[in-house]
């Protein structure tokens, strides 16, 4: 089993395995455009687990793009003081790479992380990693039957793409009037300023979302004050975080099967939250009482505690899990606001009540371009026709995985395949099964090119969007998991297992195979 390390930095840590490329094609010398079979964007837990599960089958021509110079997606990326993840550790991880050393229940960033670039050594993907490539470009060529590929470091072909970049990457800042008048300090959380000492600062925390229930908690004893605008409160339920001992520890180190045992279990306790979300809105009641309950517990004043009561059915928008965020917006020195914002002047924050709150930073937890990202800009598939486009009404894929007309494309974490419920970590590995066999397919059938029906694409998303109907998402909460046309186009309307079930077998009767295309020689 694995040992983490406690810290970050797998490309500086692991410098001398750069020199043991030998799996990994290099540039070209002579100029030639350099050629790989598969290629794959991101080191998250889909871009890694992916290149991992290639290793594991035996694949060598393939690399992995990735934009930073290190490892971890989103856990390299979000540093803020308190991140970590709303899923058990035990349950968070791979199932072909259970960790024994998880420090607690809930795991910090920096142990994600950590466990991340352990794998990636341990499995040998670090020789496949071509690091600080940003991806400007993808365009398929239907007379090579090949993606011509630009990043920010060179330009190459792949047989394959995989979009592994997951959709919590790019970091939404809020459309407020005269915002970018402010004089003072201003960030997203996900790109954490840590030169900045916050203690004695007037801080305005726009957004009450997954990232400031962890954040807030840890700046308020050192703020002067905090003015925390919240739009709508969120359902929170106790977190009852705790470390797990030594004695346990040991226990999964000798004996695996304990730790499955464990992960088993937290799974079908997550499991069963989509009864209430999906199946019998009912069922929610109980876990409505429950948040209640913890509310009324953490906070004293009624003012208050009617202000963080949310009036919406639960699971619509996202539950959050925290011990200690009703306790730290409960201090004297944090003023909860739901008056919405009107402007942003050059030193302080104006509700439409007319109330101005100066502050000297702000710090936004704003969410994430989930429905609306950019990267779709950047891939044209058939006839030159970006991702964007073929999305313009609303984002759609078969099985999250495949869009019509862009040929060995391939998504993880695509659409209509987030959770509300359960670790993420079990679906993308429903989707990287689904992969393999596609590719070993395509070997046994000699295909080139692999491409979605589109009847059966939009017979799928019809059926997806017909079953989100009656799940509580369709409940009339805003929230990020719908579009601009109020489509869920975030989530699966089902149980984690159905979905696994229905990607177990890669299932050629609804795509078209093509062969390799040879020109005629005159």
């Amino acid at each position: 089993m694995f040992q983490v390390f406690a810290g970050s930095g797998a490309r500086k840590k692991y410098a001398d395995d750069e020199q043991q490329r030998t799996d990994a094609p290099d540039q070209s010398a002579d100029g030639e455009v350099q050629h790989v079979h598969i290629c794959i964007l991101g080191t998250g837990f889909s871009g890694l687990g992916m290149a991992i599960r290639l290793k594991q089958r035996g694949y060598k021509d393939f690399v992995v793009l990735e934009k930073a110079e290190d490892i971890g997606g989103t856990w390299r990326d979000n540093t803020y003081p308190g991140c970590a993840c709303d899923i058990p550790s035990h349950l968070y991880s791979f199932s072909f790479a259970l960790n024994p050393n998880w420090s607690h229940m809930y795991s910090p960033q920096r142990e994600i992380q950590a466990y991340l670039c352990d794998c990636a050594q341990h499995f040998g993907i670090l020789p496949h990693i071509w690091w600080n490539n940003e991806l400007r470009d993808a365009s398929w060529s239907d007379d090579e039957q090949r993606w011509h590929i630009t990043t920010s470091q060179r330009e190459f072909t792949t047989d394959i793409l995989i979009l592994g970049n997951g959709p919590l990457s790019e970091p939404a800042l809020p459309h407020i009037s005269g915002i970018e008048n402010f004089e003072g300090e201003i960030f997203h959380s996900a790109k954490w300023r840590h030169d900045l000492d916050l203690t004695g600062k007037r801080v305005a925390v726009i957004g009450t979302g997954a990232s400031a229930i962890q954040f807030v908690p840890q700046i308020q004893p050192k703020v002067a004050h905090l003015a925390l605008f919240q739009r709508t409160p969120p359902w929170i339920v106790p977190r009852l975080d705790h470390p797990i001992s030594e004695e346990k520890k040991r226990l999964y180190r000798l004996l695996p099967f304990t730790q499955r045992f464990v992960r088993t279990r937290i799974y079908l306790r997550q499991e069963l939250t989509a009864l209430g979300m999906v199946y019998n809105q009912k069922a929610m009641e109980k876990g409505m009482q429950f948040a209640r309950e913890h509310l009324t517990r953490q906070v004293a004043d009624p003012e208050l505690r009617a202000k963080l009561t949310p009036h919406y059915a639960m699971g619509c928008k996202r539950i959050l899990v925290s011990d200690d965020f009703y306790p730290a917006v409960a201090q004297p020195n944090v003023e909860v606001i739901t008056d919405h914002i009107s402007e942003v002047r050059t030193r302080s924050v104006v509700t439409e009540d007319g109330q101005e709150h100066e502050v000297d930073v702000i710090i936004c937890g704003t969410g994430f371009h989930v429905t609306d990202a950019r990267l779709p800009q950047c891939v044209r598939g058939r006839g030159g026709q970006t991702l964007a486009d073929a999305w313009s009404e609303s984002i759609h894929a078969y099985m999250g995985t495949a869009v019509p007309g862009f040929p060995n494309l391939f998504l993880l974490i695509g659409p209509n395949t987030g959770l509300g419920h359960n670790s993420m970590v079990y679906m993308i590995e429903s989707q990287l099964s689904y992969l393999l066999d596609c590719f070993r397919t395509m070997e046994r059938k000699q295909a080139q090119v692999v491409e979605i029906r589109s009847e059966v694409e939009a017979a799928y998303n019809d059926e997806v969007q017909q079953r989100m109907q009656k799940t509580v998402w369709a409940s009339g909460c805003v929230s990020w998991y719908l579009d601009a046309r109020g489509r869920n186009t975030t989530l699966w309307p089902g149980f984690t297992f159905e979905f696994r079930r229905r990607t177990r077998r890669f299932d050629r009767q609804n795509y078209d195979l093509l062969p390799q295309y040879i020109p005629l020689t005159t």
